[in-house]
């Protein structure tokens, strides 16, 4: 029997209502179980680190636990995978960055996610500058000096990080194509062997983050050239910026963001949203993620507008960079 439309569309609308008030109830009860962070990298790292540093005050925001879950693997892809899979209903979620939501694209023709479809932006947590770094004797006494020194010796230096995808490496990709020279990519299992390796002297230079390298660079066993951006940092503020320092190219910073998996509804990402605003302008949490190289994150780059527009922004970005290196990983 066919019905006339205007019945049709009555039962349709009869229909959604249930599911629309299922919702906004479901938003308005969120949360009544702990909260599981995917964090796709090995504890102890900035990606963790930072997780856990937000997850401590919004779950005082929320009232719920929040509890990190470590599952790394693949360059990050592992755990985003897991991430995207999880129910959508706000009870998991991850932590990203850059890697995981830009690097991947191009770094893997079969990932298993979109960054920029299968997920739901819930805000930005951290923006870190990089520091180029080298060995403490390396002959250059300013980035000036260390650009001409890399041009007229690329084939001769080798450059340490942290494997294929890796944060370490791409920038350090980045680095190179700026100076336009191919020197010898080093891997190590991690950023700390890295680290470990330029301090020996094994290798010449990399470029690492704040929190994996500042202290080496305060206590003198690596020398800094300068930091990515148009800024210094208040935690190595002798540091010249890049710009300053007479790179003004070596433009980028990396990024780290929390997000839950694509149909979380609405009012539920709206809440996390919230929390993690309300995490971002406290002093404590402000001053914890200023330690581990983030810079202070104003208004107009949090939240969920924001993040989603850095996302394929960063994808358009770091996509040709990675592709004419012809890089896979490994």
């Amino acid at each position: 029997m066919k019905l006339p439309r205007r019945n049709f569309l009555h039962l349709a609308a009869g229909a959604a209502a249930p599911l629309a008030i299922s919702r906004i109830a479901w938003a308005q009860t969120y949360s009544t179980r702990l909260v599981t962070i995917v964090v796709p990298f090995a504890p102890g790292g900035t990606t963790d680190v930072s997780a856990r540093i937000v997850a401590e005050h919004m779950s005082r925001t929320l009232g719920q636990q929040f509890i990190i879950e470590n599952v790394p693997g693949a360059g990050g892809t592992t755990g985003s995978a897991r991430a995207m899979r999880a129910v959508a209903d706000g009870y998991t979620i991850m932590m990203g960055q850059v890697g995981t939501h830009a690097f991947s694209v191009a770094l893997y023709p079969n990932l298993a996610y979109r960054p920029d479809v299968d997920f739901a932006p819930i805000g930005l947590v951290l923006d870190s500058p990089l520091l180029i770094v080298a060995r403490k004797d390396f002959p250059p006494k300013d980035l000036r000096d260390f650009a001409a020194y890399i041009r007229a010796n690329g084939d001769k230096l080798n450059v340490a990080h942290a494997g294929v995808g890796s944060i370490t490496y791409t920038f350090a990709l980045y680095l190179n194509s700026v100076l336009g020279v191919k020197p010898t990519m080093v891997p190590f299992n991690g950023a700390a062997p890295a680290a470990n390796a330029l301090i020996a002297g094994h290798v010449d230079y990399m470029c690492n983050l704040i929190a994996e390298i500042g202290q080496q660079v305060q206590a003198g066993t690596v020398k800094a050239y300068g930091i990515s951006g148009a800024r210094r940092h208040p935690v190595l503020p002798e540091v010249l910026s890049a710009e300053e320092a007479g790179m003004p190219e070596f433009q980028a910073t990396a990024w780290f963001a929390l997000f839950a998996p694509k149909g979380v509804p609405r009012g539920v990402l709206d809440r996390l949203s919230d929390a993690l605003d309300r995490a971002l302008d406290d002093n404590n949490v402000r001053r914890r993620l200023r330690d581990i190289g983030g810079d202070d994150l104003p208004k107009v780059k949090r939240g969920q507008q924001p993040l989603a527009a850095l996302v394929k922004s960063e994808i358009a970005r770091w996509t040709p960079i990675i592709k004419s290196a012809n890089v896979r990983p490994e």
